[in-house]
């Protein structure tokens, strides 16, 4: 009977996940980006997570910058990752491109640190608080979640957001979130991606293989893990090293010119 249920749990989120986009600016609803999260918190025990079951905020950001949602999962996330998860989104947003290179949150850590080309970087397009912290809190993570359709702004750089492409490479916005390790946030958005079929990366920085993702020619936008150098991230010590089947970017199916 519990195989059965899961088998029926299986189906129901693949058809809720591959359902068409009809959100803000054509990105994925809260039901698609809730049953995603699901999805991906299914793998928890190679997502070198620090809790479990997993308890995450996950948020989608328009080309425009403006919040098109904001998910709640599991029981009681961090109550500062659903910020965190916007600002990642966000990040994204402001430093990929159309038809181009796609950064990862995780890809800007070392180059922001002290002594990095990109230094400051981080406190360049700061959190707007009135549209971050806007009430009711009870409707927080839900369709009505009072920072959906606001510009939240805010710049991280640490593992957890990426850049959203259609099949045809196109650049429709950025997707964040938040509530574990760094790591482990780098792996469940990036498993999120890959079930809402936004992972058509045109390009990224990123030439190495990690949890069995093999980066095109092109590079992907994947964590990197070392000291120094662009796109390098340091881990996190929760189990990342163990993650082995992560699927890797898609490319383009369709050519377009910018």
């Amino acid at each position: 009977m519990r195989y059965i249920f899961s088998v029926i749990l299986s189906l129901v989120l693949a058809v809720v996940v591959a359902s068409p986009a009809t959100a803000r600016g054509g990105l994925p609803t809260h039901s698609q980006l809730a049953a995603a999260l699901v999805q991906a918190c299914a793998k928890e025990v190679n997502n070198g997570a620090i809790f479990s079951p997993c308890e995450m905020w996950a948020s989608m950001v328009g080309l425009n910058g403006k919040v098109t949602v904001v998910v709640k999962g599991g029981g009681d996330p961090w109550r500062g990752s659903r910020v965190i998860a916007m600002q990642k989104a966000n990040t994204a947003v402001l430093f990929s491109k159309n038809h181009g290179l796609a950064l990862s949150t995780a890809n800007l850590y070392s180059v922001v640190q002290d002594g990095g080309s990109l230094f400051g970087l981080q406190a360049s397009n700061p959190v707007d608080t009135g549209a971050a912290y806007r009430g009711p809190a009870a409707n927080y993570g839900t369709p009505r979640d009072p920072a959906v359709g606001r510009r939240v702004g805010g710049v991280n750089v640490f593992g957890g957001g990426l850049a959203l492409y259609t099949r045809g490479g196109k650049f429709v916005g950025g997707l964040g979130v938040s509530g574990d390790s760094a790591c482990a946030d780098h792996v469940i958005v990036w498993r999120i991606r890959h079930y809402l079929h936004l992972d058509y990366l045109p390009a990224g920085v990123n030439k190495e293989s990690y949890g069995g993702a093999i980066p095109p020619a092109s590079g992907d936008d994947n964590i990197a893990y070392g000291a120094g150098g662009f796109s390098q991230h340091p881990y996190c010590g929760f189990g990342e090293k163990t993650v082995s089947d992560l699927p890797s970017v898609v490319s383009p199916k369709v050519s377009a010119s910018k």
